[in-house]
Order: structure tokens, then sequence, then C-alpha cells
């Protein structure tokens, strides 16, 4: 990976697992929903899970990895439990989307790392 290609990955990658953060805590909050305002949550759950798909598919143009490929699949799989009316269900997908935007940023940061571009902070 070229130090451009991970730096605009690390940078993707964070701003993609944050939306996602969100995004589970959001469908986690629709059980205390009303059956009209869970439909309007759904709606906006469908919504941001479009977004991210537009941030991944940015990504995999400007630093290509196998791993947005595979993230973007998952938050597919994602709108499709929102649209079979199992929401719950698309957190595991959620879930899976954000351990391959991890990998990602992981192996980014590593890079830069390598490259003497960033230092390693030990705990």
């Amino acid at each position: 990976m070229e130090i451009q290609d991970a730096i605009i990955a690390f940078s993707q990658s964070e701003k993609i697992k944050s939306g996602m953060i969100w995004l589970s805590q959001t469908v986690q909050m629709l059980d205390a929903l009303t059956p009209p305002e869970k439909m309007g949550g759904e709606k906006v759950i469908k919504t941001i899970i479009y977004m991210l798909v537009n941030e991944i598919q940015l990504a995999r143009k400007l630093a290509p990895e196998e791993d947005w490929q595979e993230a973007e699949k998952h938050l597919h799989l994602a709108v499709v439990m929102v649209n079979s009316r199992v929401v719950q269900e698309s957190v595991f997908h959620l879930t899976r989307a954000l351990a391959q935007v991890t990998n990602i940023g992981n192996r980014s940061m590593s890079v830069l790392i390598e490259k003497g571009l960033i230092e390693k902070q030990l705990a």
C-alpha cells in the first residue's frame, strides 16, 4: 500500500467506522419507538446505510482494498434485513462490515507507522 493510499484508507475507515457505530446504536434504539415511529426510523437507517455505501465506494476508488467490497456487501445485506422488517438482524451485518473496515484501518495505520509518518504508542 502506497503512503497516499494508506492516508486515504485510514481517514475513510475512521469516518465509516464512526457511522457504523452510530448506526448500530440507532438500530438498538428502535425497540423503544412506537410502530409509526419505527417506520420512520427504518427509513432513516436505510438512508444512513446508503450514505455509508457511498463512502465505501469512494474509498474503493481512492484507496483500493479488497475488504471495501466485503464491507459494502454486508451493508447491502443490512438493507435487506431492514426491508424484510427484521431490522435488529441488520446489526450482525453492520458488525461484519465494521470488522472489514477496521482491518483496512489497521493495515493502513501499519503502513504509516512503518514509513515513519506516525509513531506507535505503547499502552
